[in-house]
Order: structure tokens, then C-alpha cells, then sequence
């Protein structure tokens, strides 16, 4: 993925001692959007705004707050959450990369 015409955030989000690390991004339109890297483990997110994680490179494991059962997401997949919810997300073997759009609902 590319993205032309932004204002980009240089300091980084880092969560769970460095396992996650995202940088921010405005796009002309005023949509926001993260990207970044997550390194193997298992990490639970809360969400606010309703999110698209677009997985870009690796794979990863994911349950969203109050389903049964995990789902598989592999590179060129993705999944969304909704708003005032979660997720967990369990990385296996390689950094997994990711995309977020936060959209509406």
C-alpha cells in the first residue's frame, strides 16, 4: 500500500515493551490511518472508532471481544472491529504488518 498527500505523526506508538509499533498518518480527506509492525506474541487492543486492519505481510491469529473462537487472517486479508469493542491478536513466527483505517459505522 501507498499513500500519497499525507501528514505523517514521526513518533511512534509503542505498545507492549516495543512488540508493537505503529506511526500515524492524515490523509488529505482528514481519514486516519496507522501502520506498523507486530512482533510475535498474543496483545489485546480496546477500540474506540470502528477499525479495518488491513494485514499486509505475515499472518496472525484474531478473536474480536465477544465472539468464540479465532480466526485466521493471512497477508492481503483483513478484518474489522467495531467501535467501543476489541480484539486480540496472537502473532506466530514472522512480523506481521498491518495497516488501520478507522472508519465509520
Amino acid at each position: 500500500m501507498e499513500f500519497s498527500n499525507v501528514t505523517a505523526a514521526a513518533r511512534a506508538n509503542v505498545y507492549f515493551d516495543g512488540n508493537v509499533v505503529s506511526h500515524g498518518i492524515v490523509l488529505e480527506d482528514g481519514s486516519r490511518k496507522t501502520f506498523g509492525l507486530i512482533y510475535p506474541g498474543s496483545y489485546h487492543f480496546g477500540t474506540k472508532a470502528a477499525e479495518r486492519m488491513d494485514i499486509i505481510d505475515g499472518a496472525c491469529k484474531v478473536t474480536i471481544d465477544g465472539s468464540e473462537g479465532e480466526f485466521d487472517v493471512a497477508s492481503g486479508s483483513f478484518f474489522e472491529v467495531s467501535a467501543n469493542s476489541g480484539f486480540t491478536i496472537v502473532v506466530e513466527g514472522a512480523i506481521c504488518q498491518y495497516v488501520c483505517s478507522f472508519i465509520s459505522e
